[in-house]
């Protein structure tokens, strides 16, 4: 098989901003080379960022099964944020099984992992039981030691700088 035909797993994690943009971006160039691509958001609820709207133009499924901001960074996991993880992960599954796509996002796959709303070993299977030729991105802060060993690429943003520590908030346009 030759290495384009070959799907890769790439990871897009660390502290750093810029996970869910890198693979935005390659959702992008994907779709400009007309490429199948699905875009499953996990965790991620509340007021939808720009990337969504332009992604959809695009011809790109997005799917993002949260409705509301998850607890994690707050008030701890709700149920909401259960059901939410569980849909995606299910659109997931069902879009890696059946091969319709060429690049497949999971965008905050990691965070679901880490807070066990997703068992890791699942996502292992997963993965390896897809098409061949299907590519996988998995976006998100602490991505297991598994997943690391079995990505093909791994990316850590690492944050040097952020306007966030000088009491800059998030900017529409811009950080969502």
């Amino acid at each position: 098989m030759a290495e384009r035909e070959r799907g890769l797993i790439q990871v897009y994690t660390g502290d750093g901003k810029g996970k869910t943009t890198a693979s935005v971006g390659l959702a992008v160039r994907a779709a400009g080379s007309g490429l199948r691509v699905a875009f499953i958001q996990f965790v991620k609820g509340g007021a939808r960022s720009g990337e969504l709207a332009m992604l959809e133009k695009l011809g790109v499924r997005v799917e993002r099964p949260a409705e509301r901001s998850t607890g994690l960074l707050g008030s701890g996991i709700h149920d909401d944020d259960r059901a939410a993880a569980d849909a995606a992960w299910a659109l997931a599954k069902d879009v890696l099984s059946v091969g319709e796509y060429d690049l497949v996002i999971m965008d905050e796959l990691n965070i679901a992992m880490r807070y066990e709303l997703v068992e890791t070993d699942d996502v292992l299977a997963v993965l390896d039981a897809r098409p061949p030729a299907t590519e996988v991105v998995i976006t998100g802060r602490g991505a297991p030691g598994a997943i690391i060993e079995r990505a093909d690429l791994v990316t850590e943003m690492t944050p040097v700088k952020h306007p966030f520590d000088r009491g800059v908030p998030a900017r529409k346009g811009i950080e969502f």
